[in-house]
């Protein structure tokens, strides 16, 4: 797997864009669009997916990352649950609703994936911490005294005094 530079990169991302929009055009239709309460908390709900991935994305770690990944997991399911009282509602066909319910679910599988592969030991890490070599550790001739006294005083060692 390539380095992802930019979050939108991220087909997880891309799909969760794609589903905020669906969720979007289905509560412009009357009469979804009066129903204020549930209109918002779909958007809400849906939105919440992408910029969750998002802001894991950029969140600086894998943990981090992980930890907002379900998130998304979460709201995406929010996304299927309201979906429900849309069609107990009528304001969304069983078509509709079996539809968007799949993009949610391809968002979940996606999430999923995405965690699995983060938690992977064997994948390179996304955020490096990598020191170059240093100069600072200079061979000493044998014979120097020791740059720092030892912490631990032993027979077996004759520089240590005994008490």
């Amino acid at each position: 797997m390539s380095t992802v530079r930019r979050f939108e990169e991220l087909i997880v991302w891309q799909k969760a864009h794609a589903l905020a929009n669906t969720i979007h055009t289905l509560t412009l239709r009357l009469p979804f669009r009066g129903d204020s309460r549930l209109r918002t908390q779909i958007l809400d709900a849906a939105g919440s997916v992408m910029h969750n991935i998002a802001e894991g994305h950029d969140a600086g770690s894998d943990t981090e990352f992980i930890r907002f990944l379900k998130i998304a997991r979460r709201s995406a399911g929010e996304v299927q649950s309201e979906l429900y009282l849309a069609l107990d509602r009528g304001y969304i066909s069983s078509a509709e609703l079996k539809a968007t319910y799949a993009q949610a679910d391809e968002v979940k599988r996606l999430i999923n994936g995405l965690i699995a592969y983060l938690r992977s030991p064997s994948k390179p890490s996304a955020y490096p911490v990598r020191e170059a070599a240093a100069g600072y550790l200079a061979e000493l001739p044998p014979d120097s005294p020791p740059l720092l006294p030892p912490l631990f005083y032993s027979s077996d060692n004759p520089d240590n005094p005994p008490d």
